[in-house]
């Protein structure tokens, strides 16, 4: 098969698929690995698709069902969302200052702390996590203020990151969009959002990223951290062996 057939097969099988594996169209088109990489940068540079790790999708596609808007996103992937949580809040202690970001899988952590009875500090910028701490006495709940961004339900901007300045947090768990391993980024789409994360990456001792697995196959516009700023990711499911390797190579923890 011709390079120029191979493209047009590999266009065709993301139509149908919206990504591809390089593993699978190795073995599919009867060539090396290497070989199918030099395909798909080729492909990139055309803008006939975008490469992520160990594979590609389309150039027009987002994360599944994903937006800006937080109150379109809290009620969907619940079950996956409340297994990262359960998860993440395995590893607060009792006394601990933690950070909670603008993240939809923040809000069932949080509810997991509740559950859990934990006597800690939580400090956020989101409503919807205010919102669930406003009765529980043994949580020390701090909202930070500032400019009210309707999109993430939560407070961003200068002045919240002036508030959140001499706070220095034992973890912060974040929220993400995408998860670059090939490029080493990890990405989101708000500019403000990005800023306040990387903050609050920088103003922890330890930071776990808690995502759903296929966020690893997307990218955003908004690069706030890379792997090598994040102890751990936080995801639903068992990771691919190819995913687990190169997470090792960046020394950050599957959790």
């Amino acid at each position: 098969m011709f390079v120029e057939e191979r493209h047009q097969e590999i266009l065709r099988l993301l139509e149908e698929n919206e990504k591809v594996k390089v593993k699978d169209l190795s073995k599919r088109f009867e060539v090396t690995e290497d070989c199918i990489r030099k395909d798909l940068a080729s492909m990139e540079v055309k803008n006939l698709l975008k490469r992520t790790y160990g594979g590609a999708v389309r150039p027009d596609t987002l994360h599944p069902g994903h937006n800006n808007i937080v109150s379109t996103r809290k009620d969907k992937n619940i079950k996956e969302k409340q297994q990262i949580a359960k998860k993440a809040v395995e590893l607060i202690r009792n006394g601990d200052m933690i950070f909670l970001d603008t993240s939809t899988t923040n809000i069932e952590l949080a509810k997991e702390i509740i559950k859990r009875e934990l006597q800690i500090t939580v400090v956020s910028c989101m409503l919807d996590i205010a919102e669930l701490f406003t009765t529980k006495k043994n949580v020390n709940f701090i909202l930070l203020g500032g400019q009210f961004n309707r999109s993430q339900n939560g407070f961003l901007g200068e002045l919240t990151r002036q508030m959140m300045e001499n706070f220095r947090f034992d973890i912060c768990f974040m929220g993400v969009v995408g998860a670059d391993l090939f490029n080493n980024v990890i990405t989101t789409y708000v500019p403000e959002d990005g800023i306040m994360k990387r903050d609050a990456v920088q103003k922890s001792s330890q930071c776990y990223l808690v995502m759903e697995s296929n966020k690893f196959d997307f990218k955003a516009n908004y690069v706030y951290a890379t792997f090598n700023d994040i102890e751990g990711v936080i995801c639903e499911r068992e990771l691919s062996e190819e995913i687990k390797k190169k997470l090792e190579e960046y020394q950050t923890k599957i959790i």
